[in-house]
């Protein structure tokens, strides 16, 4: 039977025999996984209801996996941190074990497991072990015992029947004071702004535990234990619980990308060879991040990392994940400096076909735990079929991020005069699509936020910002900010993709980047939050573009935009104008930073009267209300076919129109 990639996407024939060899691969790896009378993964993914420490009826039953160790012992408080006095037996393949009365542990329990290797002697986390803690004053991380009573869930995991509004956050810095937020602080004081704004999902940074704070939760240590930074594990469950009550489903950012070097706290040598988990040599480093990576091709790994995504699936009841760092896994050069300007450079020799088929397993997992799941794939080489149904060839993901709308834009305020700025140039790369696949749009991501960089309204603004953002100034360069900040976000939501995603905080400006405490400022947390008075103040000029936001979403929903195809009516390249039509609305932009067009000629899909829907000019969004929005615009009729409305429309503006009925 014919491919369906290959019908999607004719340019891939001459891989025909590539994508056949992977999709074989895949079912071959699959098969070797699952063990005699089971069908599905989630049969065989449940690494950590075995593995790590659990209550039995015989008392508490550790069990590790470490094949090349000589002998493993566990120490910790119960034991007074004697190192060989709690010997663990081994078992077959490399599993070591041992039980200990029912009072021997509690919750709280600080724990470490010793590892003897080849006359070394070597103190390790548990590698499943749920909670990890740091010692104040040494600095030194521990494994804890958690043992804590059922969470009592009051609402189920969150389907969204429609496209999903995206808002991607940090717990630890989403707090007004200088410190670290709780996840309890989050549910009182940020879950309601996203759901006031409208966004139906929210993806967490930096859950999975992490030594460096300020590695933003990208070199994870302990893959089952939520980070001690913010909270109990309790205290994760109620907040994923109470956005489940307003109807938002909650991602997870996982990082099965790499791993991090340390071997005190993470799984790196944890049984004193390199290559338990990792690539032995140059293969098992990463050269720009320093951490250590994956071998997908070991069956021992797989079962680790898909039982990780089991857990998170059903004991904190996450809806889905975000994959961080697919292109550095799919590739072995990990995509640094590749131009992938052509087909042939997905399928040759660095592409790493066990990392492509670990990916595919992945999303069979976890759309079986949770048929509704959403899984969006970072991958900025844009891999064809990632976002296509495994049934069709494809590696399973749901959404992939659409990378190149954020670099459009800082080339764009960067690198180019307003009246340079190429309508075709925009609708092209917020157009760009795989064939098929749906892409989560964004118009900035978070790291523009972090310091070295900036976000897209400072980019605008720049140190104006500090001076002239009171509605009392008059400033050229705020409005100019103010009014190009709403346009490109409206512009990003409507073509970008098939979802939407934005950075907290981005949404009303905000005007200071992203410091986490380092070396290097202090160790200062004065940078590392969100400042939402800034927002809230009516005497500022932020509230005006977290209306908007409101607004534009709000519209976006109701109108259902994102479940249609998007298409561009007319570019007028000289004039800096496009129109573009989406889900029965018409998007009219005027990017000219100069020239406002009296009785425009704007052209429509159909016949009929048309409203405006939205101004981003509205004195309400900071605009200067301008466009008229309380007439009926008439399509008339042209002899070649086209039908045109005469409209006003004022610079840097953008207007959506609908058809009356």
């Amino acid at each position: 039977m014919e491919q369906t990639i290959l019908t999607r996407d004719p340019a891939l024939s001459p891989y025909a025999a590539d994508i056949a060899a992977r999709t074989a691969r895949f079912r071959e790896k699959r098969a070797s996984l699952l063990s005699d009378g089971q069908a599905a993964l989630s049969e065989m993914a449940n690494g950590h209801l075995y593995f790590g420490f659990h209550r039995t009826n015989a008392g508490w039953c550790y069990r590790e996996w470490a094949p090349a160790a000589d002998a493993l012992f566990l120490m910790g408080d119960m034991n007074g941190w004697d190192p060989h006095s709690l010997p663990m037996t081994r078992k077959e393949n490399g599993v070591f074990e041992i039980t200990l009365p029912h009072d021997a542990l509690r919750d709280g329990c600080r724990v470490k497991v010793v590892v003897h290797h080849g006359g070394q002697i070597l103190e390790r986390i548990p590698l499943y072990i749920r909670r990890v803690e740091q010692d104040p004053h040494t600095a030194a991380f521990c494994g804890v015992v958690t043992d804590l009573p059922p969470y009592p869930w009051k609402n189920g995991h969150v389907a969204l029947r429609g496209a999903p509004y995206i808002y991607e956050c940090h717990i630890g810095m989403s707090g007004e004071c200088e410190g670290i937020a709780s996840y309890d602080d989050f549910c009182e004081k940020v879950l309601p702004r996203i759901a006031s704004l409208g966004y139906n999902a929210i993806q967490i940074m930096a859950i999975m535990e992490h030594p460096y704070y300020g590695s933003f939760g990208y070199q994870v240590s302990s893959f089952f234990a939520a980070s001690f930074r913010y909270g109990r594990e309790d205290g994760l469950k109620r907040l994923i619980d109470r956005a489940h009550g307003m109807g938002i489903a909650v991602l997870l950012d996982v990082v099965h990308s790499h791993t991090v070097k340390n071997t005190v706290e993470g799984l790196s040598e944890f049984d004193g060879t390199p290559y338990q988990f990792c690539h032995e040599g140059a293969r098992g480093e990463h050269p720009t991040w320093g951490t250590r990576l994956f071998d997908y091709g070991k069956n021992e790994v797989l079962h680790f990392l898909l039982s990780n995504l089991k857990f998170w699936l059903t004991e904190y009841r996450f809806d889905g994940f975000r994959f961080d760092g697919v292109t550095s896994m799919i590739y072995r050069d990990h995509g640094l400096g590749t131009d992938f300007d052509c087909y042939a450079k997905y399928f040759s020799d660095n592409t790493d076909e066990d990392a492509l088929v670990y990916l595919t397993l992945a999303n069979e997992l976890i759309h079986e735990v949770f048929p509704d799941a959403i899984t969006v794939a970072e991958d900025m080489s844009a891999y064809p079929g990632m976002c296509l149904p495994i049934a069709e060839d494809g590696i399973g993901f749901d959404f992939r991020l659409a990378m190149g709308a954020p670099d459009l834009w800082v080339r764009l305020v960067r690198d180019l005069r307003d009246e340079d700025w190429s309508m075709w140039d925009i609708g092209g790369a917020l157009l760009s699509r795989r064939p098929g696949e749906k892409y989560i749009a964004y118009a900035e991501s978070h790291d523009q936020a972090l310091v070295g960089d900036k976000t897209l309204l400072f980019r605008l603004c720049d140190s104006e910002m500090y001076t002239a953002m009171s509605k009392k100034c008059e400033s050229a360069i705020i409005d100019r900010g103010i009014a190009l900040h709403k346009m490109i976000r409206l512009v990003t939501l409507s073509l970008g993709g098939e979802g939407y995603l934005n950075f907290m905080g981005n949404e009303f400006g905000h005007p200071e980047w992203i410091d986490f405490p380092r070396a290097g400022n202090g160790w200062s947390y004065f940078y590392c939050r969100r400042q939402w008075h800034l927002a809230d103040d009516e005497d500022l000029r932020y509230g005006e573009l977290l209306s908007f936001d409101r607004a534009m979403l709000a519209l976006a929903k109701k109108r259902r935009l994102l479940e249609k195809a998007p298409r561009i009516l007319f570019v007028d390249a000289e004039r800096q104008v496009l129109v573009a039509e989406r889900g029965g609305a018409v998007l009219v932009f005027n990017f000219s930073p100069t020239n406002s067009y009296e009785g425009y000629p704007v052209r429509l899909p159909e016949a009929g009267r048309y409203r405006v829907l939205l101004s981003s000019d509205d004195r309400a969004f900071g605009g200067h209300g301008r466009a008229a929005t309380d007439i009926l615009y008439t399509a008339e009729r042209h002899t070649d076919g086209t039908r045109t409305a005469r409209i006003y429309l004022p610079t840097r503006t953008a207007l959506v129109l609908a058809r009356t009925r």
